[in-house]
């Protein structure tokens, strides 16, 4: 009789257990990705932009910070000795709180000299000490990810071969176990050489998008060249998407927050949006006549107004997967913000 109930009582046991091993089949907990390194998940069109170090977290208002979902802090800079300086320590504090308390991811952008670019990657050693460095500055301030800024590695010095390196092994670090994203700002590639070629077809698969700086195109000897034009970015796209593979979903497109001239001097000749504005310009236009005081003489200067920002971000929607504007502090902070022209035009609330 004892054995009995104890044969039953095991058989009701294993049957229980079989049915809740069904109910857990049919209702199974989610379980967290296995350790490794790949990238975090991609969460759709971007909304890129910069933060100098020079600018005044105060005098931006929320709302701009609303309508980027990723703030890249300009700069921490590469030293001589391969190290990095945060410039205006203060100012990044600021701007981390004011990201944050706008649910926008921030990061941290590198820039330097190109010589302490190469000098910092020379070697496997001298790169991992690099990377330590930068790693150690993402977790203490708990940063969302790292944007490279090298303007710019190049064919003709080998430092392609460094840079493709660096940004093999740093995503190895950013991408631990899915935990952090890697950028990094590129060249528009319209014209051939060593700048251009140094982005190798191996860095698609490190680099989560790239920040392509679709302007600058400029001319001291011709007139009447606008240095971002929406012919620009055709070639642009089709260079990067068309030519070299590159995948759609890794593009972001650069924008100007300020303007530039032709056929003269760009120096204290170039100035922001809100610049351009504040002596007449047209937020609806291109370009407008101005003065600087470096250079009083009227001249033209060319730059996007918001009619051209829309054009760009739906062209950054059809074929690519965002848009960075370089720098915040330019734009204007009322109806006639490029951040909120593109915003508007794709649906981005904010």
């Amino acid at each position: 009789m004892k054995k009995n109930i104890h044969l039953s009582t095991v058989l009701f046991c294993l049957l229980m257990g079989y049915g809740l091993s069904c109910s857990k089949k049919e209702n199974p907990t989610p379980n967290p990705p296995a350790p490794g390194i790949f990238a975090p998940p991609d969460f759709g069109y971007k909304v890129v932009g910069y933060f100098p170090s020079y600018r005044n977290p105060a005098a931006i208002p929320d709302v701009k910070f609303r309508m980027t979902n990723v703030v890249n802090y300009a700069f921490f800079t590469v030293n001589t000795s391969g190290g990095l300086t945060l410039n205006s320590p203060s100012t990044f504090t600021a701007v981390i709180a004011k990201a944050r308390a706008n649910n926008a991811r921030i990061f941290m952008s590198i820039n330097g000299l190109s010589n302490d670019f190469k000098n910092a990657t020379a070697s496997a050693a001298t790169r991992n000490n690099f990377i330590k460095t930068i790693m150690n500055q993402v977790r203490q301030y708990a940063l969302d990810g790292v944007d490279m800024d090298w303007e710019f590695p190049s064919t003709s010095d080998g430092s392609d071969i460094q840079f493709t390196a660096l940004m093999k092994e740093l995503s190895d670090s950013c991408h631990l176990n899915g935990k952090y994203y890697l950028t990094a700002a590129i060249t528009p590639g319209k014209y051939a050489g060593g700048f251009r070629d140094a982005i190798k077809a191996e860095l698609f698969g490190y680099v989560d998008w790239f920040n392509v700086m679709v302007y600058d195109d400029f001319s001291v000897s011709t007139p009447y060249k606008h240095h971002s034009d929406m012919a620009f970015v055709n070639v642009s796209l089709n260079y990067w998407l068309n030519t070299r593979g590159m995948p759609a979903a890794k593009f972001v497109l650069g924008l100007p927050g300020y303007g530039r001239p032709s056929g003269i001097t760009q120096t204290n000749t170039i100035l922001t949006y809100t610049g351009i504005l504040a002596q007449g310009g047209n937020p609806l236009s291109d370009s407008a006549t101005v003065t600087s005081s470096g250079f009083a003489t009227p001249y033209t200067v060319y730059y996007n107004g918001t009619a051209t920002i829309k054009l760009k971000a739906i062209m950054a929607r059809q074929r690519a997967n965002g848009v960075m504007l370089w720098e915040k502090g330019q734009d204007a902070s009322d109806n006639n913000s490029l951040l909120k022209a593109a915003c508007d035009t794709v649906g981005r609330t904010y």
